[in-house]
């Protein structure tokens, strides 16, 4: 059975989520092809070819782009079967988004693709009955080794940046799900406080597989790689054992980060150059009401025990929801100065605009009760306005700024005085107080333009950017070319 995998985007790096079901079908016996979107154009006669289509939507962005894709597929190919997997293919509103798709799987999807392709090649490839269209897999399973030579080569993608040079890089996750039921995130839609392991022999295979890539640095992209602190623990034991100069960064909660303060000083010597952690607010009203488990005074405390063992933080935010006043807004920016993290706030953060899809966890209880507009099937979410409408302008005005920023490849520090400037513009210029009246108290020892990140400057929960929209492939340093933690 021939299958056509489909990735429309992944954060700016070498897609997993074709490379994996790439590998799990080629060992059943399925011929694939993988095409990512985000590098590469739709390929008709690659349509032709296919006796299936697989289009991979790990998060919110991907599933936005993949509507384009899907009716791409269909203008060439009406009658091929066309599957969605991935965290958001289990996003249903009801509209068409949906309709060019024949089966949709949620979860642990390697087992399902593969027997649908199964059931392809022997004949059962009728249209599934309704009940049969959307198919939930979280068992636990063994991953194989990902088909890296099936997916665009590493150095089109995102790199890492530090100390002045580009590094090549690499992606790979240890554990799906996570345990943690944060209201705002997709991850405990579907796997409501489950984790899913990779074994310890089957990343560090990958990791290998990469290494001879070219990899000189991976990203570990677990929702939370703290989830199960002893795998973690092996999983870079034996990573840094085989490949002792390679570099890598991890995604942790804020609680994760104090819980286990006392492992950061060996994750450092280890590799570990920077740390992605959701701070979201400076306000412990909204952490609350988001379910974050920590305070923002817990913000800062994480920023000192990360800088304190050699590693970087940085923070991904939520600056606009229906709950954030001005102040808080104020309060955020002066955290971000306070804590010496202007270098370490991608522009695109500044814009992040919360998503309430359908299934949300914050539509349980009444904390949106008489704030949400019309679902907006465009963005596939509920609509909402600020009670304070200057705060949707400036939003929007960032976002500008977000995408602006990453074009011109503008140094963090100019890309922060654009921020304060449209803050005051739209909010007053006495919205914030001056900058050095907020000198850092925890400083760093980089300077902000030589702190390590990787090139890709986006963010899973940002709105696709124009670029994105129009179809252009990613550079090899991304603009900040395309759609948090998933």
């Amino acid at each position: 059975m021939r299958v056509l995998l489909l990735s429309t985007y992944e954060l700016g790096h070498q897609p997993l989520h074709l490379a994996s079901p790439a590998g799990a079908l080629t060992r059943a016996g399925h011929e694939v092809r993988c095409l990512d979107l985000a590098v590469e154009t739709l390929d008709p006669p690659s349509v032709q070819w296919a006796d299936a289509v697989a289009v991979s939507v790990p998060m919110h962005t991907a599933l936005q782009l993949a509507r384009d894709a899907i009716t791409s597929v269909r203008r060439h190919r009406r009658d091929v079967p066309v599957w969605l997997y991935g965290l958001y293919a289990g996003v249903d509103d009801g509209s068409d988004h949906g309709a060019g798709s024949d089966v949709r799987v949620i979860g642990e999807y390697e087992a399902e693709l593969v027997a649908l392709a199964d059931d392809l090649a022997e004949g059962h490839g009728d249209a599934p009955a309704p009940a049969q269209r959307v198919r939930v897999r979280l068992d636990r399973q063994r991953f194989g080794l990902p088909a890296r030579r099936l997916v665009p080569p590493l150095d089109r993608y995102a790199r890492l940046l530090v100390d002045g040079e580009e590094r090549v890089a690499g992606y790979v996750e240890a554990s799906h799900g996570c345990a943690h039921r944060c209201r705002h995130c997709p991850v405990p839609v579907v796997y409501d406080g489950r984790t899913r392991l990779v074994g310890v022999e089957d990343v560090l295979a990958d990791v290998a597989q990469l290494v001879g890539l070219g990899a000189r640095h991976v990203t570990f992209g677990d929702p939370d790689f703290l989830n199960g602190p002893q795998h973690s623990r092996r999983v870079l034991a034996a990573v840094h054992h085989a490949f002792p100069d390679l570099t890598f960064d991890v995604t942790a909660k804020v609680s994760h980060v104090l819980a286990h303060r006392h492992a950061w000083p060996e994750m450092a010597s280890m590799g570990c150059l920077f740390v992605v952690s959701a701070f979201e607010s400076a306000s412990d009203e909204l952490l609350a009401l988001l379910d974050k488990g920590h305070t923002c005074a817990d913000e800062v405390e994480a920023v000192e025990v990360l800088r304190s063992s050699g590693i970087e933080p940085r923070p991904s935010l939520l600056p606009f929801t229906p709950w954030t006043t001005p102040a808080d807004l104020a309060d955020l920016v002066e955290l971000v100065e306070r804590c010496d993290l202007v270098g370490n706030v991608d522009p695109v953060q500044w814009s992040i605009r919360l998503l309430v899809p359908p299934g949300s966890l914050l539509l349980d209880g009444d904390a949106l009760e008489g704030r949400l507009g019309p679902y907006d099937p465009e963005h596939l979410t509920w609509s909402w306005r600020s009670a304070d409408p200057r705060l949707d302008e400036l939003q929007g005005r960032l976002a500008a700024l977000a995408e602006r920023a990453g074009s011109e490849n503008r140094d963090p520090g100019a890309a922060h005085d654009a921020l304060r400037r449209e803050v005051c513009d739209v909010l007053g210029s006495g919205a914030l107080r001056p900058i050095a009246a907020a000198l850092p108290t925890l400083q760093s020892s980089l300077e902000p333009g030589r702190r390590p990140r990787l090139s890709e400057a986006w963010f899973c929960c940002a709105e696709p950017s124009s670029s994105q929209r129009r179809g252009a492939p990613s550079t090899t340093t991304p603009l900040s070319s395309t759609a948090g933690v998933r």
